[in-house]
């Protein structure tokens, strides 16, 4: 029977890389094998019954309901326009510096992942608001276009992070299920707030990355990056007076909600769920006082939080079909044999889990993978001594180059989406490659040195 879980498994991962949808594919490939299995008399019938329970469970999942609200909060910090203030006023802070704008860029970035959460709205916002000045100032349309994909998909490991939120969830019910297996029957789970606090230096970590190769490029080729006069709506003028005010104007707001919310959830001050909601009304708020909160823009955010929250918890439950019927066949035993076996310990099968992972990034999406895979190999891991908060973080990284690796990168789509028919797609593929490498060299950071995810977490409990 364990082989007919191989094959589910496999079976899965093909009908999703063609590009079926994920939340029926994972439910309807598991039914089948279900039904299959039960008329064969290989199948425990407990396990559909099982089903309606196990729904249940995620809609009234307190954590998931963190979800819709920190999307609400970045769609309507979208229209906000805070993007538009933010590269503006930092293009006119580095005015003169060589390579000046691709570190307003990456700052931007990294304020909009903190802020908002939303790769896919930022690469789109960097693209349309720095893309075209950046090409005009002369910039290589492989750095430029790289800087932007990259300061991107910040939000992926940036919290607060939609990522995080999920792999809270399913690192916290692995963690369990390893502790069970192990004979504690009063198991520890894993916070957001944990994930939140152990993201927070590597994130930083990833953006000081991104800066010194921006400045590198500029030392050691300067014909790539250019010196550059600040840009506007208007074109390219002298900076204007008032520049440290128009600074703290422009910076006050989302550093405020950031804190806020942040330091809420990681202080323990507040739950996921409350601090999404103080971060929806702040966000509600700021919208209103730059003048940007009309019906339109009201009726627009409401809209797509609800596409994207269905989407997402659509995939939760077909995700909860394919686990009861994986495990149903024997697909946990079998896992745990498999994996736990492996010459070299917990080392070799680390190691072979992020190389697939990072493999399956070039074809399927973050909450795939987080669904369908970290869930087999999670509890393997945990029991053979990984801390959940370094494995939660280290695979966090890794399916952020779901966003980046060619050929299928969202965050690529994205910039093609908006970019003009000048900068060509081969540009914006070899663009990404170099930041991808400095993920890959965070994650070797990261498993030489678990305590940069491990410390703050311990320091703050």
């Amino acid at each position: 029977m364990e082989w007919l879980a191989l094959v589910l498994f496999a079976l899965v991962l093909i009908a999703l890389m063609i590009g079926f949808p994920v939340a029926f594919t994972l439910a309807g490939v598991s039914l089948l094998f279900a039904f299959g299995a039960l008329f064969a008399g290989v199948f425990d019938i407990a396990f559909i019954q099982a089903i309606p329970s196990r729904i249940y469970s995620i809609m009234t999942n307190s954590t998931l309901l963190a979800v819709p609200l920190f999307i609400f909060m970045g769609l309507m910090l979208e229209k906000s326009k805070i993007a538009d203030q933010l590269l503006l006023t930092l293009a006119e802070v580095f005015k003169g510096v060589r390579g000046g704008l691709g570190i307003a860029v990456i700052l931007v970035g990294a304020l909009l992942a903190a802020s908002t959460g939303l790769v896919g709205a930022t690469v789109v916002m960097l693209g349309l608001l720095a893309l075209p000045t950046m090409l005009q100032q002369g910039y290589c349309p492989k750095l430029a276009s790289g800087t932007i994909c990259a300061s991107g998909t910040l939000g992926q490991i940036i919290p607060p992070s939609i990522i995080l939120i999920l792999l809270a969830d399913v690192i916290s019910n692995a963690y369990q299920q390893a502790q069970l297996q192990q004979g504690i029957f009063a198991p520890e789970t894993v916070s957001v707030g944990d994930l939140f606090a152990g993201a927070l230096l590597p994130g930083l970590l990833l953006v000081g990355l991104y800066l010194a190769y921006m400045l590198g490029v500029a030392w050691l080729q300067p014909h790539r990056v250019p010196k550059f006069a600040a840009p506007t709506q208007h074109g390219v003028i002298q900076t204007q007076p008032g520049l440290l005010v128009r600074v703290v104007q422009s910076l006050l707001p989302p550093i405020g909600l950031i804190l806020l919310v942040l330091g809420s959830i990681i202080l323990g001050m507040a739950t996921p769920t409350e601090a999404g909601a103080l971060g929806a009304l702040g966000a509600l708020l700021l919208a209103m006082f730059k003048r940007q909160l009309s019906m339109a823009t009201l009726n627009y955010v409401m809209r797509n939080t609800l596409k994207l929250t269905s989407m997402i918890f659509l995939i939760f439950i077909g995700a909860a079909f394919f686990s009861l019927v994986f495990r149903g066949l024997g697909g946990d035993e079998l896992a745990h044999q498999l994996l736990g076996n492996l010459p070299g310990g917990l080392f070799t099968l680390m190691l072979l889990t992020m190389l697939f992972l990072f493999i399956l990034g070039f074809f399927l999406d973050f909450i795939e993978i987080t669904y369908v895979v970290v869930p087999i190999v999670a509890p393997v891991l945990l029991m053979l001594g990984a801390d959940p908060i370094w494995l939660a973080i280290m695979i966090a990284i890794n399916l952020q180059t779901a966003f980046l690796t060619p050929p299928f990168g969202f965050a690529l789509f994205y910039l093609r989406g908006v970019a003009n028919e000048a900068l060509k797609t081969l540009d914006i593929y070899k663009g990404v490659w170099p930041f991808i490498l400095l993920q890959l060299g965070l994650l070797g950071l990261l498993a030489a040195w678990p305590s940069l995810a491990t410390w703050l977490p311990a320091f703050i409990n």
